[in-house]
C-alpha cells in the first residue's frame, strides 16, 4: 500500500498569530485533529498543532487558550513523506519521531496528511479487500 491510497487531501490551516482558541474552535467545528500552521514569513515553515499539542501544552498546565498564539506551541519542522511512499516507511518514521501523523509534500507544496487512523483504515480496506478475493 502507498501513501496516496489513504492519504487525506482535506487540509485546514490557521495563522501562527492566532490563538490556541481559534484553533481548538476550528478543529471541533471541522471535527479534526490537526490544523497547519502558515509560515510566519517568507524565511519560516510550515508547522503541525494538533489536539495533543492543546491538551498537553494548554489544558493540562491550565493555561489560557485565548492568551496563547498558536505559533507558541506548534510542531515544526514538519516530518514530509512523498505520495508514492510504501506505509510501513510512514509507519516507521510515525514509530521513530513518536508521531501521529506525516505530511506529504511534493515540489515543495503540501498534498495531503496521513494520520495513524488513516493507516489503520486502509490496512482494515486492505484486509477485506483480501478476503474477499480470496
Amino acid at each position: 500500500m502507498k501513501v496516496e491510497e489513504v492519504m487525506n487531501k482535506k487540509i485546514e490551516y490557521i495563522e501562527p498569530e492566532s490563538t490556541v482558541y481559534d484553533a481548538i474552535e476550528k478543529m471541533v467545528d471541522k471535527r479534526i485533529r490537526s490544523l497547519l500552521v502558515n509560515p510566519k514569513d517568507e524565511q519560516d515553515v510550515y508547522g503541525l498543532i494538533t489536539v495533543r499539542d492543546i491538551v498537553f501544552k494548554i489544558i493540562n498546565k491550565n493555561l489560557n487558550p485565548r492568551k496563547i498564539k498558536v505559533g507558541e506551541i506548534t510542531s515544526k519542522p514538519l516530518v514530509c513523506v512523498t505520495k508514492d511512499m510504501p506505509i510501513e516507511h510512514v509507519m516507521a518514521l510515525m514509530e521513530k519521531f513518536n508521531i501521529a501523523r506525516v505530511i506529504v509534500c511534493e515540489e515543495g507544496k503540501v498534498r495531503g496528511v496521513v494520520s495513524l487512523f488513516d493507516v489503520m483504515a486502509g490496512s482494515l480496506i486492505e484486509k477485506a479487500i483480501e478476503g474477499h478475493s480470496a
